[in-house]
């Protein structure tokens, strides 16, 4: 009963924050998702074979299932949603139906005003519906992003570590590769140019996960003509982790990202984007920055967050400009979004 209330109280807040009830299908097609997104969702979606033998799942997440129907449908561009995800998940007291309530800035026009809008149309509703002390955590993974393209390092390595950045085990055996100044061995650079020049014979214009064969192959070329050798990995290392180890108030943080650039010696301008975090500060609202945050779902390019009520978290979201053209659209659209965990109110 509180559940439904808290719900009411949730939507009332949406819709007075101008966002239009969106209802995205519940069964999808698992090799759409499949091709235009990688394999990603294949571990955790709920599959099964319709009787045209077609496989298809039930939505293994809202904001994907969202955009999809935003895509196919033309629906409103400043969306909410109420509703369940169904996915697997590693940890085995973990449900596999979520019930949310969740909102989406499709075509997003300005990245500050949705930015701030999204994530105060969220922290008001926890406010209606939750006593204890309301916390926030941000991060940024454009900064992280605008750090990497910054260092002196080969450009297949800056690829591998901003594509890699949302699996954090696998980002720490290349952080330590990179230290150890060991690159890609003979065998995978060979099997690279074969590829290379096998993909220089297809359909430059097929996609394959999201990305055209003409994308690829300019990401192979990068990586075939670079230099094979680095000096300075250790060095580089070691900025990247020092960076990865700031958390503070936001308050702070212009303090210390420009203390960090001074003892790395960076140029001044590359965290230059730092509008969107910095306009948080009109919330009212303790907010924690934390660089190393928001790794744990691929599609984010920008601000990430999470609200706490207590110990508990109650929402998260984020922004996410390349999604919608890896599901299909013909270029990047800019969006923004997040979801409540009803689980948690």
């Amino acid at each position: 009963m509180r559940s439904k209330k808290s719900s009411k109280t949730i939507i009332k807040t949406f819709k007075s924050n101008g966002f239009v009830l969106s209802e995205p299908d519940v069964l999808l097609d698992s090799e759409y998702i499949i091709e235009r997104s990688g394999e990603k969702f294949r571990s955790s979606m709920l599959s099964f074979e319709n009787e045209d033998g077609k496989t298809m799942c039930l939505r293994p997440d809202l904001t994907v299932a969202s955009c999809i129907n935003f895509l196919q449908k033309k629906t409103h561009s400043k969306i909410y949603y109420s509703g369940q995800a169904y996915r697997r998940s590693n940890n085995k007291r973990s449900s596999l139906i979520n019930e949310q309530l969740g909102i989406e800035i499709l075509g997003s026009k300005n990245k500050i005003q949705d930015d701030f809008k999204v994530i105060s149309t969220i922290l008001s509703s926890a406010k209606k519906i939750k006593s204890k002390k309301i916390q926030i955590k941000v991060g940024d993974i454009a900064l992280f992003k605008s750090l990497i393209n910054a260092l002196d390092i080969p450009e297949r390595w800056k690829l591998r570590l901003i594509r890699h950045f949302w699996r954090p085990k696998y980002f720490e055996e290349l952080l330590k590769r990179l230290e150890k100044n060991s690159d890609i061995d003979a065998v995978t650079f060979d099997t690279d140019k074969k590829r290379f020049y096998e993909m220089k014979k297809m359909n430059q214009e097929k996609e394959v996960a999201g990305r055209t064969v003409s994308e690829i192959l300019i990401r192979f070329d990068k990586k075939i003509k670079d230099p094979r050798s680095l000096s300075d990995g250790k060095k580089i290392v070691k900025i990247i982790k020092s960076f990865l180890k700031i958390n503070c108030n936001l308050s702070a943080l212009d303090e210390k990202l420009l203390d960090f650039i001074k003892k790395n010696n960076l140029k001044k301008n590359i965290f230059k984007d730092l509008k969107s975090i910095q306009n948080l500060k009109k919330l009212r609202q303790d907010v924690k920055f934390i660089a190393n945050f928001g790794r744990e779902v691929e599609y984010y390019t920008g601000i990430v967050f999470e609200v706490f009520a207590g110990k508990k978290e109650i929402a998260r979201g984020g922004r996410y400009d390349d999604l919608l053209k890896s599901l299909g659209a013909k270029r990047n659209i800019p969006a923004v979004g997040a979801a409540i965990n009803l689980k948690n109110i």
